[in-house]
């Protein structure tokens, strides 16, 4: 009689790739923290979200606090790479700022976790993505595309001169952020909707339209 033949052993189951139970672990945290912010968000729901050892979470991001930071960069990584997708430094000066304007709208409504988690650290006084030693790097590139098409647009004389890049981008993101933080608030003073994709458009061209007078020589 032949001896019995050995059985491999299991394989687990479960994410084994490390890039993709890294993804799995933020796109959970993600949903946790924009739900309950970082004092409400627990481990054990984004372990069991995710469907991730607890041990895991903490063997490659230290506990919910250096996950909570690792979120923070990936959701920043998410919009400055996407704005690198719209190849600004090859347009015209003008249509480049003004895509930007539009891309930047556009996203904020599409990705409401954005805006929720920048909220949240607001309340922390940034003390969180202090720690981050991405974040600067991150907003370098477009700090430096706006630098450069403001001066091409001076040149050409379609932009004044003298724009500051970081207060123009400070001024096309507060448009949006501030009328999609409080549209609720909004509604209910002014007796108008906020967030129906009529209302929506209207404000999009206004954000471009206010950002262009502001552009004018």
């Amino acid at each position: 009689m032949d001896p019995p033949k050995a059985v491999p052993p299991k394989r687990p189951t479960g994410p084994r790739d490390p890039v993709r139970t890294r993804a799995a672990i933020l796109e959970a945290a993600t949903h946790e923290f924009r739900a309950k912010g970082l004092t409400g968000a627990r481990v054990d729901t984004i372990a069991k979200r995710s469907g991730v050892n607890k041990r895991m979470i903490y063997h490659y991001f230290g506990g919910k606090e250096g996950l909570y930071v690792a979120v923070l960069e990936a959701t920043y990584s998410a919009i400055r790479h996407a704005e690198g997708d719209l190849h600004l430094g090859d347009r015209e000066p003008l249509d480049a700022i003004c895509e930007l304007v539009r891309f930047t709208w556009r996203y904020f409504i599409d990705h409401p976790e954005f805006l929720s988690l920048l909220g949240t650290e607001n309340l922390h006084r940034a003390r969180f993505l202090k720690q981050s030693s991405r974040i600067r790097d991150l907003h370098s590139p477009l700090v430096a595309t706006l630098s450069h098409q403001l001066a091409r647009g001076a040149e050409k004389g379609v932009i004044r001169p003298g724009i500051d890049p970081v207060q123009l981008y400070i001024s096309i993101a507060s448009l949006g952020f501030f009328y999609l933080s409080n549209r609720y608030t909004l509604a209910t003073i002014f007796g108008r909707s906020m967030d129906d994709p009529t209302s929506l458009d209207a404000r999009g061209k206004h954000i471009e339209d206010v950002v262009l007078a502001y552009l004018r020589p």
